[in-house]
């Protein structure tokens, strides 16, 4: 991989293992990062772009598996209608520019949310972007969109009601395999890292069940300035952490 740009001391702190498998970013701070630059709300939107090319770039130089971003929320319709029109320009943007890049980087699309709730035409771009990229296996880039992890458990608790309904499904059989093969992330493996930037210190309904044992890291850096960096930085403070699921420093060692 080339990290030639990257802080040389830095990469002498990242360790080759244990590396996330799996990172979810909330990208906060793109409103704040305009306001302190005297600049229009949407311009930090369209700067924030820059930081997601950034990060996508290392993850994938990294090796790392998966890739989720929080890009709309579907609590972010109530925004005003030029902000959402720009939100919607961008990822029309985004995808058209980047379309060919995933396929050469072997980079998988993926989408998580209510897509319905989209513009027809951009259902149509993001269809198009997850049938060209299907084939590749590098990294899996996921965009939550239009997406709320309460409303996705709901949705998934509901489609069991139906198959128990039906006949197809028995109450005693449901366990968490069957409850996690209705999640939208079915094909993910859960977040190992989830960073927030912007100093916020919150998950804002993000993938509430996929982040139960996921090790949170918070920095007050906002997204547009979100560099290579900061990346590393939450990476190298995953790495220093003693990750239990439920057991005592004793069983860890002795597994």
């Amino acid at each position: 991989m080339d990290l030639s740009s990257i802080n040389s001391s830095l990469l002498e702190e990242l360790a080759l293992t244990p590396m996330p498998r799996h990172i979810a970013v909330i990208m906060d701070g793109n409103g704040r990062w305009a306001k302190k630059n005297s600049l229009p709300r949407i311009q930090g939107h369209w700067e924030g772009v820059k930081a997601v090319d950034r990060t996508v770039s290392l993850c994938r130089k990294l090796d790392i598996e998966a890739l989720t971003l929080y890009s709309f929320s579907d609590e972010n319709w109530s925004r005003p209608p030029i902000e959402i029109n720009t939100l919607m320009k961008i990822l029309d943007h985004y995808l058209s520019k980047e379309l060919e890049r995933m396929k050469n980087e072997n980079i998988r699309f993926h989408t998580i949310g209510q897509l319905e709730d989209l513009p027809p035409e951009i259902q149509k771009l993001i269809a198009h972007t997850i049938d060209y990229t299907k084939d590749c296996d590098g990294m899996t880039l996921t965009l939550a969109l239009s997406y709320g992890g309460r409303q996705e458990i709901l949705k998934s608790v509901q489609q069991i009601a139906d198959k128990v309904r039906t006949g197809e499904l028995r109450v005693e059989d449901i366990d968490y395999s069957v409850l996690e093969k209705f999640l939208q992330t079915k094909s993910l493996p859960d977040p190992d890292l989830l960073i927030r930037t912007s100093g916020e210190m919150r998950i804002s309904n993000f993938l509430l069940y996929q982040i139960a044992y996921t090790e949170l890291h918070y920095t007050k850096v906002l997204w547009p300035e979100f560099k290579e960096e900061d990346l590393l930085h939450a990476i190298i403070d995953f790495q220093k952490r003693e990750r239990r699921f439920g057991m005592t420093q004793e069983q860890i060692i002795k597994s």
